[in-house]
């Protein structure tokens, strides 16, 4: 046997090795680059009294630092993914990494509200760059199968886990550091997925038109809605304000639906939706995101208001919500899916969901930590662990490859519009509830909690609604990928 035939065998033993080690690094960079956008929408969450006190910003104002970067990324997703589809996947993903990095550092160094605010909103335009490349990046890297399920399974994880990452951050930032650096942290986990971002795969390139006019109209529709629900919490819903922005709403709607009729290349191409467990899907994260988002809106309020911990010690008590994410989503979720079917995975999330809502709603301001808001928040997050994961492999299953950066932008859309949209919803119901009880004096301890409770009550029928939704959309066979 010669030399050359002694080789060969040994190169191509190693490819799949090779292969396994791009596979691994690609995996890295976009579950790093899915936790960085999902940490950002809530790690403003705890640093927002020491932000309010720095800038002088008004309580009105202070609550457009969260909602903007929710709405511009909800808003303009779509038009994101489907950049990636036409520009290239990875070129587009590396655009929006550089985007993000100098929104982060430009509100980092703000010192107004309105400069923090108008960041806030550049950096949503950076994650809904991001966001729907890298789901497609990662439907092109890997191949359908285990492999595939596995690389879904820590994408999903790492998306929920961000979000609790995002809190723990905050306080530990905030605390010892200053508020600043919950923004400025971005700037070097943005260039070290940019140094990663060889390892992926492109993917085909699409020939088709970005609908930017659908994309400014829908954004601005939601803009103008939350706005309207926020404005209604403090003037009521007949002040004229309120209902103007709500008539725009519904004009701006109204115009994107006809925009969508009569674009060569809507954003929404109709056949993205034809499938039932696609359209499910997505209606389940806009549910399960409108209560999540309030959900640590509400419990950062109760403990650093009504329990006076400290931002430290409130980033800390998120911890269950961290574990039980990264278990459910990297670990129980794949593993059940091979067993049982989609819309039982589903179904038994939004179940735990819905209970450990429902166990938030007898906070007192003297219940105890580890006997209430810490197994409350397992529950809960176990359960939005099993669904997250599970959603996000229907969303974008079956697709066309031309229609995989709409089909991965509309899941993060459904997520982040559900979330500003609930947010603003559940606010209101609580800050009304707080104000009736404390009959137009200050709010006591125990009229906040009233209020938080409420909203935690109102949140658990969102979770109940998505698992009807869940229950009558995805299949009941089970989905085996060899």
């Amino acid at each position: 046997m010669s030399a050359h035939e002694r080789t060969e065998p040994t190169a191509v033993a190693e490819a799949p090795s090779a292969a396994g080690g791009r596979h691994g690094l690609a995996l890295l960079i976009i579950a790093t680059a899915q936790c960085m956008l999902t940490l950002d929408g809530t790690i403003m969450n705890v640093a927002l009294p020491s932000v309010q006190r720095a800038l002088h910003l008004a309580v009105a104002d202070l609550n457009w630092v969260i909602t903007i970067y929710a709405l511009t990324f909800g808003g303009l997703l779509l038009v994101g993914g489907r950049a990636g589809d036409v520009f290239g996947r990875r070129k587009v993903f590396r655009i929006g990494l550089v985007v993000f990095a100098v929104a982060s550092l430009i509100g980092g160094l703000a010192t107004s509200g309105s400069a923090l605010i108008a960041a806030r909103a550049l950096q949503g335009i950076g994650a809904a760059i991001i966001a729907p490349t890298a789901l497609s990046l990662l439907a092109t890297t890997f191949p359908p199968g285990p492999a595939r399920n596995k690389a879904f399974g820590v994408y999903g994880a790492m998306g929920a886990l961000g979000s609790v990452l995002g809190l723990l951050l905050g306080g530990s930032l905030t605390e010892y550091l200053s508020w600043r650096w919950v923004l400025f942290v971005n700037v070097p986990i943005a260039i070290a997925v940019l140094m990663g971002t060889s390892s992926l795969v492109e993917g085909e390139r699409q020939r088709v038109k970005v609908d930017l006019p659908g994309a400014i109209a829908a954004t601005a529709a939601l803009g103008s809605l939350v706005y309207a629900i926020n404005r209604a919490a403090s003037e009521g819903w007949g002040d004229r304000l309120t209902v103007g922005f709500l008539a725009v709403a519904a004009v701006l709607m109204i115009a994107f639906v006809l925009i969508q009729r009569a674009s060569a290349a809507p954003m929404i191409p109709s056949r993205v939706l034809k499938e039932r467990g696609r359209v499910g899907s997505n209606l389940i994260m806009f549910l399960a995101g409108a209560c999540m988002f309030a959900t640590f809106y509400f419990l950062t309020l109760y403990m650093q208001v009504v329990k006076g911990y400290s931002p430290m010690q409130t980033g800390l008590a998120y911890l269950p919500f961290a574990l039980g994410i990264g278990i459910a989503a990297g670990g129980i979720g794949p593993q059940l899916l091979s067993r049982v079917s989609e819309r039982t995975v589903i179904v038994l999330g939004l179940l735990l969901a819905t209970v450990g809502m429902g166990w938030f709603s007898v906070l007192t301001p003297q219940s105890n930590l580890f006997a209430a808001l810490l197994p409350a928040q397992l529950v809960v997050s176990v359960g939005l662990g099993l669904t997250f994961v599970t959603t996000t492999m229907i969303g974008v299953r079956g697709v066309a490859p031309e229609d995989t950066g709409i089909a991965s932008g509309l899941l993060n859309t459904s997520q982040q519009v559900g979330g500003a949209v609930g947010l603003a919803v559940l606010a209101t119901i609580a800050s009304t509830v707080t104000s009736n009880a404390a009959k137009g004096g200050a709010p006591t301890a125990a009229d906040l909690t009233d209020g938080y409770t409420v909203g935690f009550v109102v949140g658990g029928g969102f979770y109940l609604a998505a698992l009807i939704v869940g229950s009558l959309t995805i299949r009941a066979a089970v989905q085996r990928q060899h």
